[in-house]
């Protein structure tokens, strides 16, 4: 599982000007069942998105997809997590066939 953080760089003005591509991008992230959560980091500092289902590589080349990120509008941090233990709801996270 990974968590994907977008972070706002000194372009964050330009943001609007490429949303629509942006929300593009994250709604084929949950169509390929990549992207299981989104949002926003408070306060408007940028967003996170928590990810399986995919390699380290395959999220790489994902994410410089996203037009914020391709505009330079975010930085992207990935942080990969070994998930070992979850509650009911989360368990399909520890299946190693998709925990990434």
């Amino acid at each position: 599982m990974f968590v994907i953080l977008l972070k706002f760089s000194e372009k964050k003005s330009q943001a609007a000007k490429y949303m629509t591509g942006h929300r593009e991008w994250l709604q084929r992230g949950f169509d390929d069942g990549v992207f299981i959560l989104s949002g926003s980091i408070k306060p408007g500092i940028g967003g996170g998105i928590l990810a399986f289902n995919a390699t380290y590589e395959e999220l790489l080349i994902r994410i410089e997809q996203d037009p914020f990120v391709s505009e330079k509008v975010v930085s992207a941090d990935v942080i990969e997590i070994d998930s070992s233990k979850a509650s009911p709801q989360l368990e399909f996270l520890l299946d190693p066939e998709t925990n990434g």
